[in-house]
């Protein structure tokens, strides 16, 4: 079986089967959206409005931003793989909180899985804190990290603000650009080790 049939099967079986309490009142599952061969996999903190509506992750003005800055790498969506933590909206578009990302992980655990992408870009500190956690995003972003986590192996983790950051702080923005520039040279370097 390819990876996007995996992938798909995934993702409608944990639909089904998720036990996050915020099922309750979501419209819909927001299970993730791209390729499944990518080799960049984007993990967000969870879905908006929009999002929870159309059922895709990243629609929304952060949406849009993030695609500027794919294609200032020469990228598109349909390159790589993007999901979330959580894999519901919360009310009012709070913080998700500890039971909720920890009833969602296992679905995203099995999508890293099936993937296997080259490098896990983390946008903003929820993502960020599941996989290095003890770091200030402030500090960290920008920087790739090497984590081995259990049922994973080793995996090379990115850095990044949430896109929606910059959209409230103006002064986010450029940061984030320049530190997206670096994600083809962190690919670049992991491709070579491998081929070694």
């Amino acid at each position: 079986m390819d990876k996007q049939k995996s992938l798909d099967a995934l993702n409608e079986k944990m639909s089904l089967e998720c036990d996050c309490s915020l099922r309750i009142q979501a419209t819909q599952a927001v299970p993730g959206d791209g390729n499944a061969e990518a080799e960049i996999l984007f993990i967000g903190e969870a879905p908006g409005k929009n999002e929870d509506l159309q059922g895709i992750p990243f629609i929304g003005a952060a949406g849009k931003f993030l695609s500027e800055m794919l294609s200032v790498i020469r990228l598109k969506r349909e390159n790589i793989y993007i999901t979330n933590i959580v894999k519901y909206r919360p009310p009012d578009n709070r913080d998700p909180s500890p039971e909720e990302i920890s009833a969602c992980l296992p679905w995203l655990h099995k999508q890293i899985k099936i993937i296997r992408p080259k490098i896990i870009v983390t946008l903003g500190r929820h993502a960020m804190e599941h996989f290095i956690p003890g770091k200030k995003i402030s500090l960290v972003h920008g920087q790739a990290f090497r984590r081995t986590l259990p049922g994973l192996g080793p995996q090379v983790f990115f850095v990044l603000y949430h896109p929606a950051a910059a959209l409230y702080n103006g002064s986010l923005r450029a940061t984030l650009i320049e530190d997206f520039k670096k994600i083809p040279k962190v690919l670049e370097k992991i491709r070579s080790e491998k081929s070694k």
